[in-house]
C-alpha cells in the first residue's frame, strides 16, 4: 500500500476532492513526523507508538578502508507496534 492507496481510502470514506484527501493523509505524516522531530512521541492507541530517540554517539569502521570514524550522536525514528496491530498480523 502507497500514499496515494489511503488517501484514495480517505476519498472513500469522507468524500470531498482527491486533493483534499491527498491533503489530509499528509498533515498526518507530517504531524507525526514534527512530533518525532522534537523528540515527542505520537502514540496512536490500538496501532502503536512512534518516538524519536536519541542515538549515542559511537566509533564505527569504515567497511572499505577499515578506518575507525566517529559518528555523531543524533536522534532517529523509532515505531513500537500496539496490541491490536501485532495480533492482526499474526493471524
Amino acid at each position: 500500500m502507497k500514499k496515494q492507496d489511503l488517501a484514495n481510502m480517505v476519498n472513500e470514506m469522507i468524500g470531498g476532492t482527491k486533493t483534499q484527501s491527498e491533503a489530509v493523509v499528509q498533515a498526518i505524516f507530517d504531524a507525526i513526523t514534527d512530533e518525532m522531530a522534537k523528540g515527542g512521541v505520537a502514540d496512536i492507541a490500538g496501532f502503536g507508538k512512534f518516538e524519536g530517540v536519541m542515538r549515542d554517539a559511537r566509533t564505527a569502521r569504515n567497511p572499505r578502508t577499515g578506518e575507525m570514524v566517529e559518528v555523531a550522536a543524533k536522534r532517529v525514528p523509532k515505531l513500537k507496534f500496539g496490541k491490536k496491530t501485532k495480533d492482526a498480523v499474526a493471524k
